[in-house]
């Protein structure tokens, strides 16, 4: 997503460092049900597992890691495109010494990225729905169910405009996955919205060779 026709997706995300704009606030939700997907697991017998599917500069995932009590435990994986953007989630994951975390430069909508890192306790799917179409979102919902270990969050995110709300069918499409809803965060003021859901249904194993989505910017 480098090339003239795309989106220069380093640029988009600097209204995460503009207090107050719909991305930074948008961000501190995510970061806060990221905190309490990480509190919620009490259990210190095996490792904390975290995929983050298009992970950016790793904004969502690598200040949590780094300030919280067991951030060090998680195993996660950042999977990013974009190679100034995985540069600089790299970079951040070095300065913050979080070395059972990795950041992989190459596509989040392909099942091999992840191969070795699910299923996952966590699993992060944002900045991504609002960027490819309801029917992908669908599809990307319907095979989350392979990143996640039994009783997993996943944390996603999608704008909502009064002309392209699809947020009710997410909803359902979770639902209908086999997830139960924890928070929906969905402000009047902005239109940002942060879904949290965890995973009631049985293991499936994660899968090679599909591809899950295809960003249409």
């Amino acid at each position: 997503m480098t090339d003239d026709t795309k989106l220069d997706w380093e640029a988009w995300h600097r209204p995460y460092d503009e207090p107050g704009s719909n991305l930074a606030r948008r961000l501190a939700v995510v970061q806060q049900r990221l905190l309490e997907a990480i509190d919620a697991l009490d259990s210190h017998d095996r490792p904390i597992r975290l995929v983050s599917m298009c992970a950016g500069q790793g904004r969502d995932v690598i200040p949590v890691l780094a300030e919280h009590a067991r951030g060090r435990e998680v195993e996660a994986l950042l999977v990013e495109l974009d190679p100034r953007n995985a540069a600089a989630a790299e970079a951040g994951v070095r300065a913050a010494k979080l070395s059972k975390a990795k950041v992989l430069c190459g596509d989040a909508a392909l099942t091999d990225s992840y191969m070795g890192a699910a299923p996952a306790e966590i699993v992060l799917a944002c900045g991504i729905f609002g960027n490819i179409t309801p029917e992908h979102i669908k599809r990307t919902v319907e095979h989350l169910p392979m990143f996640c270990a039994p009783n997993a969050t996943v944390l996603w995110t999608r704008g909502r405009w009064k002309d392209n709300d699809p947020t009710a069918d997410i909803r359902r499409w979770f639902d209908d996955a086999g997830f139960e809803e924890l928070s929906f965060d969905a402000p009047d003021d902005t239109p940002y919205s942060v879904g949290a859901n965890r995973y009631a249904g049985p293991p499936r194993a994660l899968e090679g060779g599909i591809t899950l989505f295809e960003f249409f910017r």
